[in-house]
Order: structure tokens, then sequence, then C-alpha cells
């Protein structure tokens, strides 16, 4: 596996238009603009006039496995994410309702690790490359704005990594927990200078290996993740950022179950599965440059560049007797990615008639070449087959997706209470795929298809004081096909899915946030309509079609409060109300019109209570619930509701000034409560349903030196 990247991203504007969430109420020039850190920058949640959350590394790492993006990101309105307990279909996480229909991987949603996307073009992303022992925060941007990032509707998720500064730290960090699972980490970091000068150089550098045998049967993993970060300053303009992300996961897929078989034992696999040894492996290595440079006063430019290659191998549990129809593509799947892309921004200050103004435009490129293959998952020699091996081929071809984004946005301080954010985008996606396996009862399945869309976005603030605000705001949305969504046609027949439509959606949002002594009070409400939005038809054996369904409505209400008092004592809560629903028949010859679109959660609730001073004991304990979830279109099998609570708890200390111990153990799911993770969606063998663990244990050990 080889690979050539450069790129990294861009706070001060956004990867598509916007850099991510965080606006300034006080400097135009600031505004709908991403920070390195809330207190670093000046900018901040309170000022944003979009629903955004902004999670710090350190509370992702607190007393956590590190290893699951899920751990400490459940306090954010709006999201829904959930741990299927495989590691082979990633984590499922929608926003707003979108993405829900994901059987693996994201949908419906941009984002970026250290401004290199981890979404591809055609908008399918992942989240395995995100080393969580070396963020620095994580930014949720949900609602209008996040149409600009181009092709997603639900929302855009950003992980920053840590910038390197003094003094030099090294850090080893081991965590044990049920089931079998480990996670042993190592970090350097650091820096030469303040960053002020030239040849300044900061760096952190981490590596981490993961491996588990899995709650359910079947469900062993490994993961091994390296990520550099290296800054230099060129001179007293400009900075250069070199990037570096390797990953490997290997793991066995266990499926899902039917209702029946969970009640019966949770941790059961069908037969099918152990059968044909559904795994998957996947080896990703990508690299990436930026650049940016005050090219005076007033003017900055930015070039961010990258590069990568992606390797996936997927063993299916499809039976032998469908793969040898002269159409299927067969049940082992080998996918060889390269992808690319360049985003070129500049931004101007200036004042217009003695209002403050910025002005930035740019424009993104990205492209993937995609090579797909198929084979059968079983050999027959002698009339012994063999199965769960790599057979004869069934498909062969190549696809190429790109799209070519050019973006301007504004930023007007009208006056000392009211600001005004605008924004458009025309993205333009392009995906054309060439068939090279053709035979007798399997004819040409090229073809080619083109999306065009005007993407706006507007919102407008008046700030009632200097710690209240509100804001009102709008823009479209767009979502293509992804190309594993093209794949497979609903009527099971060969050749590719070219009826599928993009979605398009439309949302408007009112939003007000009031900063309360050390806390964050935020309320939303939003409504989105969306226009042939692109749900699950059918999925069996771990292959999935898709569908347009329409016209679709969410109505929605977040509610979010981070709250600080008696100085070392925290409490977390959020609360999401979501209505989501079709507008029309999305179930063939049956009405689905009012139905709730499946996959997505009516109510969502976390509360979490800390007492976490600086050094020696600490303490926590949070609280989850989840409604019930439909499962398919027609709503007649839903996973029922829940609510779970855990528990953290661990001593720190700092000796000598130079080593720091931080010791803690934590046990998930208290009440050893029987629940269903995560759902796969309109499961065509009623297999919806993907359990979570009960009762589990784990304790983690951190020790860092610090060369003073």
């Amino acid at each position: 596996m080889r690979i050539a990247l450069l790129r990294q991203a861009l706070w001060l504007a956004l990867p598509a238009v916007f850099p991510l969430p965080l606006l300034a109420a006080d400097d135009a020039s600031n505004t709908m603009v991403v920070s390195a850190t809330p207190d670093s920058s000046g900018l901040s949640e309170l000022d944003t006039p979009a629903a955004v959350s902004v999670v710090s590394g350190d509370d992702m790492r607190h007393a956590a496995p590190r290893v699951n993006l899920s751990e400490n990101l459940m306090g954010v309105p709006g999201m829904q994410i959930q741990n299927r307990q495989n590691y082979a279909q990633d984590l499922q996480i929608s926003v707003r309702g979108f993405g829900s229909r994901s059987t693996y991987g994201l949908r419906g949603i941009r984002m970026y690790v250290d401004g290199i996307p981890a979404t591809m073009p055609d908008g399918q992303g992942q989240t395995s490359n995100v080393d969580i022992g070396s963020i620095d925060h994580v930014e949720v941007l949900r609602g209008p704005f996040s149409a600009l990032y181009g092709n997603s509707s639900g929302g855009v998720i950003n992980v920053d990594t840590q910038t390197g500064q003094q003094p030099t730290t090294l850090e080893a960090s081991t965590w044990y927990g049920s089931y079998g699972s480990w996670r042993n980490s190592v970090k350097a970091s650091g820096a030469t200078g303040d960053g002020t000068h030239a040849g300044d150089v900061n760096y952190t550098i981490s590596a981490s290996r993961f491996t588990t045998h899995g709650y359910r049967d079947h469900s062993s993993a490994e993961k091994n993740l390296g990520n550099a970060k290296l800054g230099v300053r060129i001179d007293d303009v400009s900075t250069l950022t070199l990037l570096f992300n390797s990953v490997h996961v290997d793991a066995q897929d266990p499926g899902g179950l039917t209702q029946a078989q969970w009640e019966q034992n949770p941790r059961q696999v069908v037969s099918n599965v152990s059968l044909y040894n559904a795994r998957k492996t996947v080896d990703q290595t990508q690299g990436g440059l930026h650049y940016q440079r005050q090219m005076s006063e007033n003017d900055d430019l930015s070039v961010m560049m990258y590069a990568g290659v992606r390797e996936t191998t997927q063993y299916q549990s499809i039976p032998a007797s469908s793969q040898t129809s002269p159409a299927h593509p067969g049940g082992v799947i080998s996918l060889t990615r390269h992808y690319q892309g360049i985003d070129t921004r500049w931004t101007h200050r200036d004042t217009l008639f003695t209002i403050p103004v910025t002005l930035t435009g740019g424009l993104d490129y990205e492209t993937m070449t995609e090579r797909r293959k198929g084979y059968e998952n079983f050999t027959t020699s002698n009339g012994v087959t063999d199965y769960g091996v790599m057979g004869d081929m069934r498909r062969n071809e190549r696809n190429l997706m790109w799209n070519l984004d050019p973006y301007v946005q504004t930023a007007w301080q009208l006056t000392d209470k009211w600001s005004l954010d605008a924004g458009v985008r025309f993205s333009t996606v392009n995906f054309d795929s060439n068939d090279f396996y053709i035979t007798s009862g399997n004819g040409d399945d090229s073809g080619n298809a083109r999306y065009h869309r005007w993407l706006p976005a507007a919102s407008l603030k008046y700030a009632i004081d200097d710690s209240w605000n509100a804001y009102v705001s709008a823009g479209r949305g767009f979502e293509t096909p992804t190309i594993n969504e093209l794949s497979y046609r609903s009527d099971g027949q060969s050749g590719l899915n070219l009826g599928l439509k993009p979605a398009t959606s439309d949302t408007i949002e009112l939003g007000s946030k009031k900063r309360i002594g050390y806390g964050l009070l935020t309320a939303a409400i939003f409504q989105t309509d969306t226009d042939n939005e692109i749900v699950a038809d059918s999925s069996s054996n771990g292959r999935t079609s898709y569908k347009n369904a329409g016209q679709t409505r969410r109505r929605g209400l977040e509610l979010g409060l981070d709250q600080q008092f008696g100085e070392d004592w925290r409490v977390k809560a959020a609360w999401t109300l979501l209505d989501a629903r079709y507008r029309s028949n999305a179930c063939g010859t049956e009405s689905c019109d009012g139905n709730r679109i499946p996959g997505i959660a009516r109510s969502m609730a976390y509360a979490g209570l800390s007492y976490a001073p600086d050094l020696g004991w600490y303490a926590g304990a949070d609280v989850r619930y989840m409604s019930d979830i439909a499962a398919d279109d027609e709503n007649d099998v839903k996973a029922p509701a829940y609510t779970v609570v855990g528990l953290n708890s661990g001593y720190k200390w700092l000796i000598k000034e130079s080593w720091t111990l931080d010791l803690f153990g934590r046990v998930d799911n208290l009440f050893d409560r029987n629940y269903i993770g995560s759902v796969i969606v309109n499961e065509s063998n009623g297999r919806y349903y993907e359990p979570a663990p009960g009762r589990n244990y784990s304790v983690g050990l951190t020790v860092s030196y610090a060369f003073q």
C-alpha cells in the first residue's frame, strides 16, 4: 500500500466554505470560522449563529477507553451516535436524522480530520482513522450552514488534533476492558521556540493498537493507528503544516439478529456468518499539506492539499446459491480507492459604508478513483466446497468520482447588535463507471451521472447582551448517491442503480444561546424538508440497495447545557426531540405516508455529573436515554427504548512536576440492561438488531513525562 498525500485543514474559513463552527461576534473577520480552540482564538460556541457543539480532547479522553468517538460525544444535542459492537461496519452516526440509513460508515454527514476529508467526494465516510489520544477538540455543526461544506445534508464533524508545544512531553497509555479488549498507545509532542519566529517547529506524533475478542460471537477485531502533525513557521507571514495518518483494521462481522434470536441469546450469530467467515480488512494511508500566508494586513491565502489510498476487502455471508447467478457480483468485495484534492481560499477584510465586511472566496476540487472487484466467497474442487475463501471473479469495474466546487462567503457586522453571515457554494459531482466484466448473462454495466446544485445559506444574529444572543438561519443541503448506493439495483438485476437521484434539503432554524456563569445554555428549533431522500430499500446478507423516498420532513428541538460550578464540579445535559417522517409513499405497494423514518430515535437525552479537580480523586456518572427506533419503513419492527447508566472514578498524581500518572476504572451499563445498540434498516431477512453489551468493566492508566 503506497501513498502520496498532501493537505491539511484550514480553520479561518472552512474546507468547503466555512472552516467549521465558531463565530466571533466582535470581529467580523472571524465570523463563521473554525477555531483552533475556543479559548485560544477568542471564538466561542456562544457567538456562532448556528447550532454547534465543541468537545475538548481532554473531555474525549477523560476516564475513557479512547477507542471510539461514541464514548464521549453522547452529550451533543441532535447527534445520534451508536456503537454497533461491529468494527467491520464502523460506528452508526446520524445528525438530525441524516445518516440513519447507513449500514456501515457515514452517510449524510461530512467529516474532516485535521482538514483532510474523512468523507469521499461521493459522500461516503468513515471514522476509523481518528486518534482520540491526540485530539485537541471535536466540533459538530448542525443545520443550514453545514450545507456549505458540500455533499451532505445533516451536519459536519470536524476533528482537530493537538499542535505540539513546549515542554517536550512523552506519554504512554494502556486500557483493559471486558471481552478481552486491550488498547495501548504512545505519544510524543513538543516544539522549538514559541511559534512566532522563522524556523520554529512543532510536532505531535502518536501510535496505538487496539484488540478485542468482541462482545458477540464472531466479532473479534484489531486496529493499528498512527498519526503525525508537523508545523513549521517559514517566515513572519507564512506557515506550513504536514500531516500523516495510517490505519489498519482487521475485523470479523457478526451481522444482525432477529428479535427472537436477540431475546434468546444476544451474543450469538447466525450460522451463515460463521460458515462464510464474514469479515473485513481495511488499510488506509494519507498525507496532507497546508500552507497559510498573510498576503497583507487585510488579506490571507490558504492552500490545502491531500492524497491517500484506501484498500478494503470484505467477505459477506451470501449463500453460494445466490452467488452462482450469472448477474451476481459475488460474496467478496475488493476495493482500492485513490483519493486526492486541493482547496485554495482567499480572505479579504475591509469596510463598506463603515460596515466591517469579510469576504472569503475559494475553489475546492476532490477526486477519487476506485477499482472495484467482486469474487465468489467459496471455491469448489473435486466436488468439495470450501466457504469463506476468495473464489472466481464476478465483478471488475473502474469508478471515477470528482467534485468541483467554487464558493464564496461574506460576513457583515451591521451594528453592535446585528450581524449577518451569508454564503453560497455551487457543487458539481460527477460519477463515471467502466465495466470490464462482461460475460454471457452479465452485460456491460458502464454508466455515468452528473449532479449540480446551488447551495446557499444565511444567518442573522442579534446580540441581546454580551452573554445572550438569538439567531435565525436558512440554507439548502445536497446529498448525492454514494458509489456503494449506486452499486446495487433494488430489482436484483445487474448494473448500476443510476435511477437514484440526489436528495435536496431546505432547512430553517431558530436558536438562542445564553452564558450562565461558567456554563452555556443552548436551544434550537428547526424544520427540514427533503425531496428525493435516499433511503434503504432492502438489506440482505450485508448487501443493501437504495431508493428515493419522495418527500420527508424533520422537525426538531435541541437543548444543551454545559455548566461548571463549585470550581471542580460539572454538569452536562442534552435533550433532542426529533419528529422525522415520510410525506409520500416509500413502501412500494403499501403507503408509508406519515410513517417515521426508520433508524431515527424520536427522543434522546443525556445527563452527566462529574467531580474533576486537576489532581487527586475524581469521579463521574452519566445517564443515557434513547426512545424506540423503527427498523423498517412500515414501522412494524422497532428496537425498544432503553436507559443505561455509567460510572467512573480515578486518581491523578503529579510527581516532581515532571511525571503525571492517571489511573481510572469505569463500569458501563451499570444495571445490566439488555438493549439494542443499533438497527440495520429494512433488513430483508428480519435480522434488524445489533445488540449492545451488558454490564462491562474497564481500567486504564496513563503515564506522561514532561522535560522541564
